[in-house]
């Protein structure tokens, strides 16, 4: 005991307990279930069978179903657009108000930590939110519309299959630029000023010292922000289900959503499962992309 304890005070003992228990967290509420899911996809798990030790064997069975599935393709095509186009208007105005909060004007720090605001509050309220938001019958952003001449009549954002898709996106987009602003911030605090002197001095206009300077030390960074864009995206849950639910008719229906879907509401736990390991699958691969850009950028 005593070697124990000193083992402990001098310092290493302590760091290897501390380590021990976080890869003890990890291991009880991420790899465990992770390997659950995974081993679930290949068994047919339903709600007769789900309080089962042992289930039976699938193989492929699950996969084929869902890839065979006729909602797949509209997934596939709902998850790809709102990634894609979340993402990069998140970025483009998380960048632009990076750019802009970085000049120096009183209050300039007071506004951008008031921009933060929206990003702190849990994903359920935003959806809630922008649930009031965009009601066809008394939304503000259709009395907006309305009284800017844009649209003569109420959009039924959440309802239209034509709108359904875009609401979820638009919610999305104001709930992640203020994470992108505040990345993106901590890359422009990064550059030394010497260079933006040094370009002036040359004669350089505000856009060739962005294209010459800001884009080329940024990129390190960039390519990081656009990888958490992506993964936090792909697992955008909250948003749907106060907003749309994946409907009408599937309209707005993406893959975070269906295999919940498919798992508690259709109780089809091994096709649900299939799911998640595909965007599991999905989010290591952008996550190696983002481990690559951090360790490029620590090297700069």
């Amino acid at each position: 005991m005593k070697a124990c304890a000193k083992w402990i005070r001098d310092g290493i003992g302590f760091d290897a307990l501390l380590i021990a228990m976080a890869l003890t967290y990890l291991l009880a509420f991420a790899g465990l279930p992770l390997l659950y899911n995974i081993i679930i996809s290949f068994q047919v798990v339903d709600m007769f069978s789900l309080n089962q030790l042992f289930h039976e064997f699938a193989g492929w069975d699950n996969y084929i179903e869902v890839f065979h599935d006729p909602a797949a393709a509209e997934v596939l095509w709902n998850t790809t657009l709102f990634t894609i186009v979340s993402v990069f208007f998140q970025f483009t105005l998380g960048f632009a108000l990076a750019l802009f909060f970085n000049q120096k004007f009183p209050g300039a720090t007071w506004f951008r930590g008031l921009f933060l605001a929206g990003w702190v509050m849990p994903g359920l309220v935003v959806g809630v939110l922008w649930n009031w938001l965009l009601s066809g019958d008394f939304g503000v952003i259709n009395w907006t519309l309305e009284t800017l001449g844009i649209i003569g009549e109420p959009i039924f954002w959440r309802s239209d299959v034509d709108y359904s898709l875009i609401s979820v996106i638009l919610a999305n987009i104001w709930y992640g630029v203020p994470f992108n602003m505040i990345l993106l911030s901590v890359g422009l605090a990064g550059i030394p000023e010497d260079l933006y002197e040094a370009a002036a001095l040359d004669g350089a206009t505000a856009l060739q010292k962005f294209t010459t300077i800001t884009l080329p030390m940024m990129r390190s960074t960039i390519g990081a922000v656009i990888a958490l864009g992506i993964i936090f995206t792909l697992q955008q849950f909250d948003l749907f289900a106060a907003i749309t639910s994946g409907g009408p008719a599937g309209s707005s229906l993406v893959a975070q959503y269906w295999s919940w879907e498919l798992s508690f509401r259709q109780f089809e736990f091994g096709r649900g499962a299939v799911i998640a390991v595909l965007m599991i699958v999905v989010v290591l691969g952008v996550t190696v992309f983002y481990v690559r850009s951090t360790r490029q950028e620590t090297r700069l």
